[in-house]
Parts: C-alpha cells; structure tokens; sequence
C-alpha cells in the first residue's frame, strides 16, 4: 500500500489525560477510468487493528478545494474516527468536477471514480465492512451535492448521505463554477442539467431506501434550493433529517455541521451494520 504519512499523531486532550486522535495519512489512488493518479486523506482510529472491520465515511470538499480541506480545517475528525471507530476518507474531486462522469468531457470521470475506483481500493487496503451497511457519504457546498448525487445513483454502494450547504440544484447557477464545462452551458446543452442535479434525481429512491442528512443556513445562497429539495423529498414521503439555522456558506459553519452529520453517520452505521 502507497501511504505517505502526513502526520503520525495528533494530541488531543480529554480529562485529565492525555490520549490520541485518529491517524491521519495522505494516499495515493489510481483511477483508470481517468488514468490519473489521485491523492486522498484516509483518517483511521487509534485502535485501527486488522482483528476487526471498521465502516467508512466519505467525506467530500467544495469547489475550489482538495483533499486536505476537511482535516486541516475540521481538526475534530481525527478525535471523531476515533469516537465513533469508523474510517473517514476525504478524496480530491478536482477544483470543479461536481463529482460527476461529465458528459461533455471523457477526461472527467469523477462518478467512477468515487463510487467504484476508491471505494474498492479502500476496501482492499483497509479493513472495512465492505458493503453499503458500512459505508456514508458527506460533503459540503459542491460536495453536498456530489453526495446525494453520487448516493441517489449508486445505492448498491452507500447506505447514508448528507449534504452541508449543497448545491443542491444546479439549474439556477448557469455561469458559475465550471458547471458549463463539464455539462455544456445550459443553452445549448439543457437536458445534461435536468439529468445531472439533485433535485431531479429523487424518482430513484424509495422510503428508507437511504438514510439522509441534508444542512444549510439560513443565511446560505444555496438556502433556497436546500428548501426546495426539503420539500420535494417531504412530498413523496422521503424521510431525512433537515436541519437549518442561522450561518453563510463558510467554515465556520461547516466545522460545526460537520460534528452533526458524524453523529447521524454513527448512529446509521451501528443500526444497519448489527441488523446485518
């Protein structure tokens, strides 16, 4: 296994003792579908032991970010892989690839390579439970959307997933974010957009066929569509936890949504794993 350690340990301090957090290590996977090499942070608990099978949480950064967002800027992960004794893998998903195989561009693959290039690399280097029971998917802003997108159509693969502040439906934002180029503008290309955001894709899942989370401030200028996706989910009789209150599209946010999501992962994780 390809590991460069980024950092052995990190102290943290509870009690009147001192214990460690999560290992935290950098890696590097192959994607074939994109014949790149791509690096990711892997976050595993102190008491990882290859006597016992841990679940797996994918936690995914916004545009504009990489792999090392979450950890560097969410330092409670390592102390929360420990807490809750999962696995969390943060990969890189470009600075703009809406985690999608574009349609307009064979180069960006991002789909396959979440949901069937790393996850089976995860599975084979780690020890995890290695099926949708044990396996989450979580990201914030771009990511938020990649993880409903990518858990709505692959649900042989992740049981749970959450968005903080997602970009939940794409259609209002025609000139941002590289969505054109890896969709084509929305003029010339609309069906791409109808076929490719979150909103449209709820026909894919059925009650309790996921297990979901979704989150965004009030303040947020994705509030409006994370309203609309509540609200469409409520109609066809979807349940999912959706929490909104006071915040913008920042860190500050995040960091404290995140402790929420890794608590309703946890909860997921020991309810569907011993129903297995």
């Amino acid at each position: 296994m390809n590991l460069l350690r980024l950092f052995l340990f990190l102290p943290v301090f509870l009690f009147a003792g001192i214990t460690y957090a999560g290992k935290i290590d950098t890696v590097s996977t192959r994607s074939a579908a994109m014949n790149k090499t791509i690096k990711a942070v892997v976050i595993t608990p102190d008491s990882y032991s290859d006597k016992n099978s841990y679940p797996v949480f994918y936690l995914l950064h916004g545009f504009g970010g990489n792999y090392r967002d979450w950890a560097t800027k969410a330092p409670q992960l390592a102390q929360a892989a420990d807490r809750y004794g999962m696995i969390i893998v943060c990969p890189d998903g470009g600075i703009g690839s809406w985690y999608l195989d574009s349609p307009v561009d064979p180069a960006w693959k991002y789909e396959t390579y979440l949901s069937k290039e790393l996850v089976a690399w995860v599975d084979k280097n780690y020890r995890t439970v290695a099926s949708r029971s044990g396996r989450a998917i979580a990201g914030l802003s771009m990511g938020g959307h990649g993880a409903l997108y990518l858990a709505f159509r692959n649900q042989d693969v992740y049981g749970a997933a959450g968005s903080l502040s997602g970009g939940v439906d794409i259609r209002p934002f025609p000139q941002n974010w590289q969505l054109s180029q890896r969709l084509g503008t929305y003029a010339s290309s609309p069906i791409n957009w109808e076929k490719h955001t979150v909103v449209n894709l709820l026909h894919l899942l059925t009650p309790h066929s996921l297990s979901l989370i979704i989150d965004c401030g009030t303040g947020d200028f994705f509030y409006d569509v994370n309203e609309k996706l509540h609200a469409l989910l409520l109609e066809r009789n979807i349940p999912h936890d959706y929490i909104t209150r006071a915040g913008v599209h920042n860190w500050d946010y995040w960091v404290n949504s995140i402790d929420f999501q890794l608590l309703f992962m946890d909860k997921f994780f020991k309810k569907s794993i011993n129903n297995n």
